[in-house]
Order: structure tokens, then C-alpha cells, then sequence
């Protein structure tokens, strides 16, 4: 392997370990100003290239948020092709989602304390 191309791959494992870490959360954020379809889900995720993901990932997802209570779905009619499962956040998926974002600026400032910041120990 060309060094490059393993520093490629080990960036996309970092990424995948990371989306997978905050997708549920990115899915709750989507859903917070109405319901969504799961293909909209897809193409607004994938409107950020790091968040980009696959249906094989995002339906088990939004079944295992409404096995959860966080969403709640409905079939809805579509004049363009068959009836469309819509997916609506539900008040513990706000909550779950309220939660995310206050603890959210404190992860991340963590994280960027140790990326950034020297540190003592041994070299």
C-alpha cells in the first residue's frame, strides 16, 4: 500500500467511527423542523460529505429511533410513486436531542483540548 493511500484509509475509518457517534443525533436535528422521508434524510446528510452514509445504515437507524420512542412515523400518500413512511421527532426525541447539543461544545472542546494543547509526559 502507497503511504497516501493508507493515510486515505485510515481517514475514512476515523470518519466512519465519528459519523457513526453522532448520526442519530444529525437525524434528530433534521427532524427537528417536520417530518422527513428517509431518502430526504439521505441527501440532506450527504449535503455535508462527512455525513454522507447509505440506506443499508440510515433504516435500521430510524427503526432503532422509533423502537426507542425518540421518532414516530406515518404513511403518507405520494403522487409520484408508492406511500412514503414519514419520520416525526416526538418529545423524547427532542429531549434526546436537547441533551446532544448541551453536551455536544464540551465533547468537542475535550477533544480539541488534547489536539491541540501540549501535554506533558515522556517523549
Amino acid at each position: 500500500m502507497v503511504p497516501g493511500e493508507a493515510r486515505s484509509e485510515v481517514t475514512g475509518k476515523v470518519a466512519s467511527q465519528l459519523r457513526k457517534g453522532v448520526l442519530e443525533y444529525c437525524v434528530l436535528a433534521l427532524l427537528r423542523d417536520g417530518p422527513r422521508y428517509g431518502v430526504e434524510i439521505l441527501d440532506e446528510l450527504a449535503a455535508v460529505s462527512v455525513m454522507t452514509t447509505s440506506q443499508g445504515t440510515i433504516y435500521p437507524l430510524l427503526s432503532r429511533l422509533r423502537r426507542d420512542g425518540l421518532v414516530d412515523t406515518e404513511l403518507r400518500e405520494s403522487a409520484t410513486g408508492p406511500a412514503r413512511r414519514y419520520y416525526t421527532l416526538t418529545a423524547p426525541g427532542r429531549t434526546a436531542l436537547a441533551a446532544f447539543a448541551e453536551s455536544w461544545p464540551r465533547f468537542r472542546d475535550g477533544v480539541d483540548h488534547f489536539l491541540t494543547a501540549p501535554h506533558g509526559g515522556s517523549s
